[in-house]
């Protein structure tokens, strides 16, 4: 197992041109979790056609806050894309919540679902089904495989920005313009 080098928790990870993976294609992803066990996280740029309206019909609860019926779910990842997970702040006290930091949570639990849909809270949400994970030292491989570049999250491009955005807003953090990187692997 691979030492972590540094602790990706509360960051994105900026897909490379080169990603080979195709869940992961032109991805941004929001790290919630990041140890010696592994990494967890959701993409946050790639909604679905479902909207929350269908979802909260499918799970039978009603959605009766205003503004959030037309909303996409999102793709999060490949691993469990049947269950929903909820990128939120703030972190309130729900049953099963990943405390990312002091104000940011990513719940599983259905009684998040039920307190956005009958009072609109937390009002600063994203829902995904799946996410993305990794096993001990994968993603520290695959970073040093050039898959990803990493940047410090900011939540106003996730909560802020339309999802076609999110990707560039993330690059330009870091100073870099999508297309001026190349597609092939290497070190420099």
């Amino acid at each position: 197992m691979s030492e972590i080098t540094a602790n990706l928790t509360h960051h994105f990870l900026i897909a490379m041109p080169h990603m080979a993976d195709p869940n992961f294609v032109r991805t941004l992803t929001y790290i919630a979790e990041h140890n010696e066990n592994g990494a967890l996280g959701v993409i946050v740029n790639r909604p679905t056609e479902l909207t929350l309206e269908t979802l909260f019909e499918r799970v039978e609860l009603p959605l009766e806050a205003d503004g959030f019926a037309g909303r996409p779910v999102y793709f999060g990842g490949p691993v469990q894309t049947d269950r929903g997970f909820v990128l939120h702040r703030p972190i309130g006290d729900w049953h099963s919540t990943l405390v990312v930091n002091e104000e940011v949570g990513l719940t599983s639990s259905r009684d998040i679902l039920q307190s956005l849909g009958k009072d609109g809270t937390p009002s600063e949400v994203l829902i995904t089904l799946g996410y993305a994970g990794w096993g001990a030292g994968q993603l520290e491989q695959e970073l040093a495989d050039n898959a990803w570049l990493t940047v410090q999250a900011d939540m106003s491009i996730v909560f802020d920005l339309p999802p076609e955005e999110r990707l560039v807003a993330a690059m330009q953090k870091l100073g870099v313009d999508f297309t001026n990187l190349s597609e092939v692997a290497g070190h420099a």
